[in-house]
């Protein structure tokens, strides 16, 4: 039985309460889809900035009436220390994934990055460190490896940041140490790597390029490549990054605990490489791509030319095993996307 078939089977017997920060965003509706198809009272809390309520309405559609009547949401700003404490209460594990997500943005706006991403986790570490909650598993980024050149990037080693939106996601990192020090909270970090999937919205973060170019070929719009198009990211599948969060929260693991691990596949795939593979499975019901090809313009400031992570630690210490490689999580999404995106 893998580590992850063993933590199903046991909350499925021993059902937890969990709350869900972020909730009506992408990765955080996607994990109250599996909590609640697991029999698991939730708490969600998201204030609309960047998440759905359209969101909250798939998920409840997917698990029906029965399943929804677990869900306790609360709208609320986890820059709101009171908002976080009512959110924590009775809980036993927290899924922080509330967050300022955007590279771009984040140089536009470094303050208000800060605030939501600094300020906020903060704010939910003392909540649950107030509230006895059991474990606080929280989103971090790949944008932490900033400028180091070591590939694959492993956990231990990491570069100096290239965005505001990579010293927040540090910064957190570095709280969360430091709240495991001091009180004994029981803290996992998961640092992302351009994650994709259902209820991706084509202007969000993580691997949002995949969205957005499947929206312009459907539209017959342009799609651009930022640079020559040999870029490369590790692309994540959500129902990996899922899997993550719920090895973190459970692991019976004393040695994974207080750890930060990449959340990834593994392997590294180009811009171009994707770009044809997302071609090659719409163009046969759309005529017009054809001779569809991209437009080709600047590098974008604050990114980097290759990342592909060492899941090494994720396997040994949580017993994480991804089962999407970008192949089939496109497989696996493409309907969703179609269907939603135009």
């Amino acid at each position: 039985m893998s580590a992850m078939e063993a933590a199903t089977e046991s909350l499925r017997q021993s059902p937890r309460t969990w709350l869900v920060t972020g909730v009506a965003g992408f990765i955080g509706s996607n994990l109250l889809e599996r909590l609640l198809q697991l029999d698991q009272r939730v708490v969600g809390l998201d204030n609309f900035f960047s998440g759905s309520p359209r969101n909250l309405a798939e998920v409840k559609s997917s698990v029906g009436p029965g399943k929804w009547e677990r869900f306790t949401f609360a709208e609320g700003d986890v820059r709101d220390p009171k908002a976080c404490l009512e959110a924590c209460r009775g809980v036993d594990y927290v899924l922080h994934q509330a967050g300022f997500c955007s590279v771009p943005a984040s140089i536009d706006e470094p303050a208000l990055c800060n605030e939501v991403n600094v300020c906020g986790t903060v704010n939910m570490l003392t909540a649950a460190r107030d509230l006895g909650v059991g474990r606080f598993v929280y989103a971090s980024s790949s944008s932490v490896y900033g400028d180091s050149p070591e590939l694959p990037e492993k956990e231990e080693v990491i570069g100096r940041p290239l965005s505001p939106y990579s010293v927040t996601k540090r910064t957190g990192e570095l709280y969360a140490a430091a709240f495991a020090a001091t009180c004994g909270l029981e803290a996992v970090g998961l640092r992302y790597f351009n994650v994709f999937g259902p209820r991706q919205a084509a202007g969000g973060a993580y691997g949002a390029v995949i969205p957005a170019w499947i929206s312009a070929m459907i539209r017959g719009e342009a799609c651009f490549i930022n640079g020559t198009g040999e870029t490369s990211r590790d692309f994540c599948y959500v129902e990996n990054a899922v899997q993550a969060n719920l090895l973190a929260a459970t692991t019976g693991n004393a040695q994974a605990v207080n750890q930060v691990y990449n959340v990834a596949f593994g392997e590294s795939t180009s811009l171009n490489e994707l770009f044809q593979m997302l071609l090659d499975r719409l163009s046969p019901h759309n005529a017009r791509l054809e001779d569809y090809r991209p437009v080709h313009r600047d590098f974008r400031p604050g990114d980097i030319m290759h990342s592909v992570a060492d899941i090494g630690r994720a396997r040994e210490l949580l017993g994480y095993e991804p089962t999407h490689d970008v192949a089939a999580g496109l497989d696996a999404a493409l309907e969703w996307y179609t269907r939603n995106l135009p």
